[in-house]
């Protein structure tokens, strides 16, 4: 996300222009070897896709018409669960719909056996798993970019929590990459000088 929230389009001009965004691409020019490190050490351990249908119908026009290689293999060949409020086609192999009564579709899928469910994106599916406390580790990386305009990571409605965090790096082009769990309630206090 830019230092603002925004998630809207980080990957290219083309990725999502919904409401006349005209920033698309703004990650494309910070991302470093740390950053790649950073990414393989989250994707190596076995995962599932968790997706909300804007970054669902991103992926799946993307992802299946790449040519082979580490990530394209995996995100093909793993199950991604697509939650929507609608009936969707799902073309994209490995892929099932939940939609309906989501909240407690979530929370059982959340306490089934298989490996970690990984979230890219989807704004909207977030603020339910955080509004709900679905969310185990939040991983967010911030860069040092403002926009002013877009798509929010966390939008008006977002549930109070405090956070811990477990683990941050800064990348050569000032990324901060941060993974953080769920620390309970916010706890409120006075501030002595």
């Amino acid at each position: 996300m830019t230092m603002d929230g925004v998630i809207q389009s980080p990957g290219s001009p083309e990725e999502d222009t919904s409401n006349n965004f005209k920033w698309g691409g703004w990650s494309a020019h910070y991302w470093d070897e740390l950053m790649n490190e950073a990414m393989a050490k989250t994707t190596e351990q076995p995962y599932d896709l968790l997706l909300g249908r804007r970054t669902y119908d991103i992926f799946q026009a993307f992802w299946p018409n790449q040519k082979p290689n580490p990530t394209t293999d995996t995100f093909n060949r793993i199950q991604k669960f697509v939650v929507s409020g609608s009936a969707l086609n799902l073309s994209w192999e490995n892929s099932t719909l939940i939609t309906g009564e989501v909240v407690s579709a979530l929370a059982e899928l959340k306490n089934t056996e298989g490996p970690d469910l990984l979230v890219y994106g989807s704004s909207n599916l977030v603020q339910t798993l955080l509004q709900h406390h679905l969310v185990d580790v939040m991983q967010n990386w911030i860069f040092p970019v403002t926009l002013g305009t877009g798509q929010l990571f966390f939008e008006s409605g977002t549930q109070p929590q405090s956070w811990n965090l477990l683990n941050a790096e800064i990348s050569t082009t000032g990324v901060i990459i941060a993974s953080y769990a769920p620390d309970g309630t916010v706890k409120t206090g006075h501030m002595s000088l």
